[in-house]
């Protein structure tokens, strides 16, 4: 049995749909316990109204909420009664095995860092998000780092390995760069580092750049990137997607003979359609951090929010951090056994040079 810790004052739908998506979640997902993090009254009040059985869950009463409009930095000083921050505390505390939340980005993120604290020898946690392409892709970072150094594009490689190798049952994951060529010379200097330091990490299996034309072709598991590049990519994927379904239909319903044709492909083209459609995903996991931390959509309804507690169930019961924990042990030490090498190695000359003069 597995806990998971459910925020339900965030997110645009909240609190109806995260107390519909958690009374889903329960009824079709055995061996899941989901606990309740809000205000108590307006949780009770809402269940009655609809005449929802709060029996299998326990409630954490949190009277505050944290806005879109809150300041990252401050909210664990400023709201410590918020849902989002209780909800953290919760987890840290080990009242769960994992949280979900669909409130603030920002927020989430550096509380979850604050909070439940990052993984030893991480410097950096990052979101992940699934592409919809196929087989999927998972975006490493997708908004959480702006700006990146080489050293953090290798521990987004090595979780996002960790993750999908795990949840996704590939053993060796194919880990790509996105640059604007596929070249080892392509990109700025800190993509040509990144590909360098990348080649050389025994930890994944990297495949080289990826330009975002090639994300479809099944080039790789997992993509690369900082946090400022990987939304956009993220959000065009998700508006192309609607722009050409929303052409499609138009096609299919320019006359009778189209409209007759749609109804042979309804099936297939609702496939599509769900394919690359957000709810079905669930969230994205905030990988880096201590214990499993899912951001589910800001605009998630039941579906989503059901989707994101399945996710964090299977993220809590598989050995993700522990894995991540191991691999980074190894990349820290590999890091200083390097820079000792290459102190060792500046010594080396120096004294040569004092002999040669001498």
């Amino acid at each position: 049995m597995k806990k998971i810790i459910l925020d339900v004052m965030s997110g645009d739908n909240a609190p109806l749909a995260m107390l519909q998506g958690a009374i889903d979640a329960v009824r079709e997902i055995p061996d899941l316990a989901v606990t309740l993090v809000g205000d108590e009254t307006v949780i009770r009040n809402m269940a009655a109204e609809h005449n929802w059985d709060l029996t299998p869950f326990a409630i954490l009463h949190a009277p505050d909420v944290v806005t879109m409009e809150d300041e990252p930095l401050s909210i664990v000083r400023s709201k410590p009664e918020s849902s989002l921050v209780k909800g953290l505390r919760a987890l840290a505390d080990g009242q769960g095995d994992a949280f979900v939340s669909a409130g603030n980005t920002g927020a989430l993120f550096t509380a979850g860092t604050l909070v439940v604290r990052k993984v030893r020898g991480i410097q950096r946690a990052s979101i992940g998000a699934v592409l919809p392409t196929e087989p999927n892709v998972l975006l490493l970072d997708s908004g959480a780092n702006v700006v990146v150094e080489p050293a953090y594009l290798e521990e987004f490689a090595v979780m996002g390995s960790a993750y999908v190798r795990r949840i996704c049952r590939l053993e060796s994951p194919r880990v790509g760069l996105l640059n604007n060529g596929t070249e080892s010379c392509k990109g700025t200097p800190m993509h040509v580092e990144a590909f360098r330091i990348l080649s050389a990490c025994p930890e994944i299996n990297f495949v080289g750049n990826v330009e975002a034309s090639a994300i479809g072709d099944n080039v790789c598991d997992v993509l690369v990137t900082d946090g400022f590049t990987g939304n956009i990519l993220l959000k065009t994927m998700e508006g192309v997607g609607k722009l050409m379904l929303g052409r499609v239909k138009r096609v299919f319903l320019t006359n009778t003979l189209t409209k007759l044709a749609a109804l042979a492909v309804k099936k297939p083209f609702t496939a599509v359609k769900k394919d690359f459609s957000s709810e079905e995903h669930g969230g994205a996991p905030i990988l880096g951090l201590a214990k499993p931390v899912i951001k589910a959509h800001g605009s998630s309804g039941p579906l989503a929010v059901k989707n994101a507690l399945r996710q964090a169930m299977l993220f809590a019961q598989a050995d993700v951090i522990g894995d991540i924990a191991d691999a980074a042990a190894r990349c820290r030490a590999r890091r200083q056994a390097e820079k000792e090498n290459n102190e060792n190695a500046k010594i080396q000359t120096n004294d040569d040079e004092r002999g040669s003069d001498a």
